[in-house]
């Protein structure tokens, strides 16, 4: 059996001893779109999940644009509406609502959704509801977002609205290229993801690809809408409490970035940075950690998001150690990062 050749990303100590480690790929993207450091096999496909949901919004916005860019659905999908197809939300009732606007903008109700019915994730959102008696809903799944925008462009281009989730659906062909366009390879794989949603393979390079195109379009295209929609509303792309892709982006104002099960998380500087990871073993706990490590150590200004770079380990609700990133790129080999 070949043995794929990861590099050690991140290293979680207690109390002075390694406890795990993570491994993974990563890929860093200069401004000129050059690879600037690279380890593990940042060429070999992965399933970016919600990672891709910048590049389905991109699908979905065009969608709309070629019905109209000043029809009722083109003023639908933008601003805060936009970045929550773009998003994970955490089923907070603010996202709710801006969900249930797409919804409303394209006709139909929460009974399209063809997401899974889910409990929020945000917690006291959760705690509230089951309290009240609710039961999980559509609308709470942190993808209904990106499928309410689905539905929307389904619906600007008189597309069927029933079957919006089958690859040979036109929607879902028009994401397939606009994907590969942006991500300037060819579609690896197709597979199903979480919320029933084709969902398309690449190699990691070209995952910071698409990033990096997304930052460095051009002011107006759909492309630099869609980063400018996620970047004025990460809270419609994460949360309002403790999410990482949020915290990032409010950390470093004009940085982009989106996390995806599975241990996958994309980000792009404003100067044209970009950087792809993914963790082997599908835990996301250290990958923002990571990606701000490797955009360092390529040049990129991500000072401002020190406190990012380290993930608290607790023992007894007190910090004990840490998750760092464990990738020495002077020395071309993995360390334990000082918790200094």
């Amino acid at each position: 059996m070949t043995t794929v050749p990861y590099a050690e990303l991140a290293r979680v100590t207690r109390s002075g001893f390694v406890e795990s480690r993570h491994l993974g790929s990563v890929v860093v993207l200069d401004p000129s779109g050059a690879v600037a450091l690279r380890a593990g096999v940042p060429d070999e496909p992965v399933l970016p999940r919600s990672t891709l949901k910048p590049a389905q919004a991109l699908a979905c916005l065009t969608a709309v644009d070629a019905a109209g860019a000043g029809s009722p659905a083109g003023r639908a999908l933008a601003g805060a509406a936009l970045a929550i197809a773009a998003g994970s939300h955490t089923g907070d009732d603010r996202h709710v609502a801006v969900v249930r606007d797409l919804l409303t903008a394209a006709g139909l109700g929460e009974d399209a959704l063809a997401c899974p019915p889910d409990w929020p994730e945000d917690e006291p959102t959760r705690e509230r509801l089951i309290r009240a008696g609710e039961q999980r809903r559509r609308i709470r799944m942190n993808c209904s977002g990106k499928h309410a925008a689905m539905l929307l462009a389904c619906a600007a281009r008189s597309w069927s609205t029933h079957d919006y989730l089958d690859p040979a659906h036109p929607l879902q062909r028009h994401t397939a290229a606009a994907v590969a366009r942006l991500a300037g390879t060819p579609v690896a794989t197709v597979a199903v993801d979480g919320c029933g949603a084709p969902l398309f393979g690449l190699p990691l390079t070209g995952l910071a690809r698409a990033f990096q195109a997304l930052v460095r379009a051009e002011p107006g295209s759909p492309e630099a809408r869609v980063a400018e929609a996620m970047r004025r509303h990460p809270e419609h792309v994460g949360g309002w409490h403790g999410h990482p892709n949020t915290d990032l982006m409010r950390a470093l104002p004009g940085v982009l970035a989106k996390g995806g099960a599975e241990g996958v998380l994309g980000v792009a500087t404003p100067d044209g940075y970009a950087v792809a990871v993914k963790v082997i073993d599908g835990s996301p706990r250290a990958t923002t950690a990571i990606a701000l490590s490797a955009l360092a150590a390529a040049g990129a200004p991500v000072q401002g998001a020190g406190e990012l770079r380290r993930v608290p380990v607790l023992g007894g609700g007190e910090p004990v150690g840490a998750v760092t990133a464990a990738i020495d790129w002077t020395a071309g080999r993995t360390r334990t990062e000082r918790e200094d």
